[in-house]
């Protein structure tokens, strides 16, 4: 098993990885522009009635699990993690075929 990585597997490790990144910021400047839309809206119809916090807390929890998925958890999750599992599981299928 070979740990070795050519040019193009560094490439697109990287590329992968970027676009992960580019997608966790996508989602945050979509959740901070559609709450900062949603607050407006609610303090010009109703004041006195706060409905937006709803939309922001729970869109919010999902927006730090999309967070955790890209910078904590990639390592557990990612393409070396996976390229191990494929290894380790083909060994096994390879031990069960002897």
């Amino acid at each position: 098993m070979s740990e070795v990585k050519t040019d193009e597997e560094k490439y697109k490790a990287a590329k992968r990885r970027v676009d992960e990144i580019k997608g966790f910021y996508s989602h945050l400047f979509a959740y901070v522009g559609v709450n900062v839309v949603l607050l407006v809206i609610n303090l010009v119809t109703s004041p006195y009635a706060l409905w937006f916090y709803w939309v922001t807390v729970f869109w919010g929890i999902g927006l730090f699990w999309h967070a955790m998925g890209v910078f904590a958890f990639s390592k557990f999750t990612g393409a070396s993690w996976e390229k191990k599992k494929i290894e380790e599981i083909m060994e096994q299928m390879d031990k069960k075929k002897k």
